[in-house]
């Protein structure tokens, strides 16, 4: 046989067995590849099922705002390979598993220099475990504690790195480890670690905060930076030294790395925003990372502040303060109450979303509706006098009564009388549907109606409803819903006309600060502030609203409970709050600098008492000239009082005695040589504010004997009895007790409102008796005021 025949022999034997063999090696791959799917599918890899991250609420720029752990209690925030930083990836992936992208979830040559180091010591000097390996036995129950550390625990977490591969992609792997990877207690993943030790994300990582939070899963307990520094400073150290050995950092990189001494912060869960932060994890159970709108820094502020600021109030006392943002409607700050958790306080009851009593904070928005409907310009001539709306009978907060006030000073002041009596000409159910249409929801007691009262507070709102609306002041008209997310809807509505709110902004803003008066210099550094306060029937609210160019800002003070907190009222306990929170906003250049008026608001000149232009009427009839705001060119006459038929509003003309000026009807017995006459009349309801000129000038010249009577001289006189005018009063000799007098009006059958020193003290009926305690020495003024316009003061002295 020749050696090529030998050859071709041998070659047809190699195939004969080579196919002999095949459908053994066939079938053998067919069992074993079946084998390892049917122990895949018996012992399937307990992969995460759900969403099990912690929920994570975080402010605009990242910063954990509060996070609420899973349902084991663990906090474990989301992160993937995109959201750290590419430092702790190099570190982890070159100490870890240099070789983790091109593995199958085992690296053969690191288990074998493991084992042959571990047979020679007799200790494990070097791990063979892969990341994949790592996530294994993080993921399977069976090889918690330290069962993977026996061969069979070995193999089992070896089967389970192959089937991770099988199923995962690599990037999937490492997500699983960024998220699960312990770090002590119940810290599971490098985001949590990395706000819980270090308080900044794991995208912003130093190199050597990126090596300790690489070593820290290998033995989490024993090197925890809390609490064991030095130890963690050591295992630090060696990655560093390792990513300088490779090359992968150089030295001088990681000598600066080392410098940086280990310090870490107490593990607290982040807490701030706490129940805006549960508000939006209700509104989004499934959220994963929840995005606000809240500045962590000035929300840290602002919670320091507030819990100062109340640390000596009463207990149960709570307060809410919310700051928004006037151009996107953003809240930046979200306090709902003074320290989250306190139960004394109520802490856990967010106030900000609560329906409590608006107090007088609904007024700018009731004078504005005013102007736009043509009522009122800013100087329109009110009467802060007792009157009566039906059965309902108003008084002011201090019980005063300021007599012709001017609209601009009558919000200012927040005078009760005359908003009531603007509510009235405008229509209570008209007001409340523009506010509800605005976004300004009204809550009544079931089966009532919008009546007179809800101007005074007889309504519930919330305080981000009031915010919301109160932006509209500097937004143009344009109210809002404040909106907590970037993402949320951007729901506006038209509250007031560009030049209404511009008015009603100009008027509270010259409203001066407390402690500050008008005429003080203001170097124009602080920014203009629109403010309004109220209170509460009973003292259950305190509030104070304002606004800037950039934000609007509400305070709410109270108790959650609605029980009265005397004493405590929007002025003195909410607005100084206000005014902090304002100067500690950001500002900008040109934030002090006024606002041009819109082109449908002019300054006019108008007089008192008719309210029009001083150019459209006779010098005469011009009591008290000052300069107003109109809209739209509209400049409304002074109102017609109500409820008395004794005065005629506006111009009044009519013939009087060239001679003796005395005034003339329409018959007279003699013949007078005559000319025209005129005046303008104040409401009776102010004749008490009026000085004696000034009412001279009101008033008509009496009839000439010879003219049968005109009926304008038609009116009831008032006579006081039981005090004589400039009397001198004493209580009794040997008495502690004050002086009490009885004293009724005589001259009308009407309601008689009771002022002493311009203050109500009480109502009668015609000569009804009214009694009362002067208990204070002094000069006194006591004043009866008919429902008719009738009216008649005396001054008397009380000695001591």
């Amino acid at each position: 046989m020749t050696s090529e025949s030998a050859a071709e022999s041998r070659r047809d034997d190699g195939k004969k067995r080579t196919r002999r063999w095949l459908p053994w090696l066939r079938w053998s791959i067919v069992v074993v590849l079946s084998t390892l799917l049917l122990f895949d599918l018996i012992f399937p890899i307990p992969l995460p099922k759900q969403r099990d991250t912690s929920t994570l609420v975080v402010a605009r720029d990242g910063t954990p705002l509060r996070a609420f752990a899973d349902r084991e209690g663990i906090w474990r925030y989301p992160a993937s390979p995109r959201t750290v930083s590419p430092l702790y990836l190099q570190a982890l992936l070159n100490y870890e598993d240099r070789h983790f992208w091109r593995h199958p979830g085992v690296n053969p040559v690191a288990l074998m220099r493991a084992g042959w180091q571990w047979a020679r010591h007799g200790r494990i000097v070097s791990g063979g475990s892969t990341l994949t390996m790592q996530v294994a036995r993080i993921l399977d129950p069976g090889l918690k504690q330290k069962r993977s550390r026996t061969p069979w625990g070995k193999l089992r977490q070896l089967l389970r790195a192959l089937q991770l591969e099988a199923h995962l992609s690599k990037q999937e792997i490492l997500t699983l480890y960024l998220n699960r990877a312990p770090y002590g207690g119940t810290i599971e993943g490098v985001e949590a670690a990395s706000w819980a030790y270090l308080g900044k994300p794991a995208s912003r990582l130093s190199r050597a905060e990126a090596a300790l939070l690489t070593v820290l899963p290998q033995a989490p307990s024993r090197l925890r930076p809390d609490r064991e520094p030095e130890a963690a400073r050591r295992a630090r150290d060696k990655v560093l030294a390792r990513m300088a050995a490779l090359g992968i950092w150089s030295r001088a990189q990681v000598e600066d790395a080392a410098i940086e001494p280990v310090v870490a912060r107490s593990l607290q869960p982040p807490m701030l925003a706490a129940l805006l932060a549960e508000r939006l994890r209700h509104d989004q159970p499934r959220g994963e990372r929840i995005a606000s709108s809240i500045d962590p820094q000035l929300q840290r502020t602002l919670e320091e502040r507030v819990a100062a600021y109340f640390s000596q109030l009463p207990e149960r006392t709570s307060a809410a303060l919310l700051v928004i943002d006037n151009a996107s409607l953003e809240a930046r700050a979200y306090v709902g109450s003074v320290i989250y958790g306190d139960k004394a306080r109520l802490g856990h009851v967010d106030m900000v979303q609560a329906w409590r009593s608006p107090g007088s904070t609904l007024k700018p928005f009731l004078y504005g509706l005013a102007l736009d409907d043509g009522l009122i310009h800013s100087e329109s001539l009110l009467v802060d006098a007792p009157q009566a709306f039906g059965d309902y009978r108003p008084t002011n907060f201090d019980t005063e009564f300021n007599g012709p006030i001017g609209a601009a000073e009558a919000l200012r002041l927040s005078l009760n009388v005359p908003a009531v009596d603007l509510l009235d000409r405008v229509g209570p159910s008209r007001f409340a549907a523009r506010l509800a249409n605005a976004g300004i929801e009204l809550k009544f007691p079931r089966g009532a109606k919008p009546n007179l009262a809800l101007i005074l507070g007889g309504t519930g709102v919330r305080l981000e409803d009031l915010v919301g609306a109160f932006a509209a002041l500097n937004r143009d008209g344009v109210a809002g819903r404040v909106r907590y997310a970037a993402d949320d809807a951007h729901v506006e509505r038209r509250l007031l006309s560009p030049g209404a709110a511009w008015i009603v902004r100009e008027i509270l803003e010259a409203n001066p600060r407390p402690g500050q008066r008008a005429d003080t210099f203001d170097p124009g550094l602080r920014s203009k502030v629109a403010w309004k306060t109220g209170t509460s029937y009973g003292f259950r609210d305190a509030w104070a609203v304002g606004g800037t160019r950039r934000h609007t800002v509400g305070v709410w003070v109270g108790r959650p409970d609605g029980t009265p907190m005397p004493g405590q009222y929007g002025a003195v306990t909410a607005l100084p709050l206000l005014f902090e929170v304002v100067d500690s906003l950001p500002r900008m250049r040109g934030d002090a600098v006024p606002r041009p008026a819109p082109a449908s608001v002019a300054e006019v000149d108008i007089c008192w008492p008719l309210g029009l232009a001083a150019d459209a009427q006779p010098a005469a009839a011009c009591h008290r000239r000052m300069k107003a705001w109109s809209l739209d060119g509209v400049l409304p006459p002074t109102f017609a009082e109500r409820g008395t038929r004794l005065w005629s509003a506006g111009l009044q003309r009519f013939r009087v005695d060239a001679v003796s000026g005395r005034r003339l009807s329409a018959e007279c017995s003699q013949p007078h040589s005559s000319r025209e006459a005129e005046i303008a009349r104040w409401p009776t309801l102010a004749s008490p504010w009026l000085s004696a000129a000034t009412r001279r000038l009101s008033s008509l010249p009496p009839l000439s004997p010879d003219c049968v009577a005109d009926g304008r001289d038609a009116a009831e006189v008032l006579h006081i009895e039981g005090i004589n005018d400039a009397a001198t009063l004493a209580r009794a000799p040997n008495s502690n007790k004050p002086l009490r007098l009885q004293v009724h009006a005589l001259g009308t059958d009407a309601r008689v409102q009771w002022l002493l020193d311009g203050r109500w003290i009480g109502e009668t009926k015609g000569a009804q008796q009214l009694t009362h305690d002067y208990d204070s020495a002094g000069e006194h003024t006591l004043t009866a005021l008919a429902g008719s316009g009738a009216w008649e003061r005396i001054r008397f002295r009380v000695l001591h």
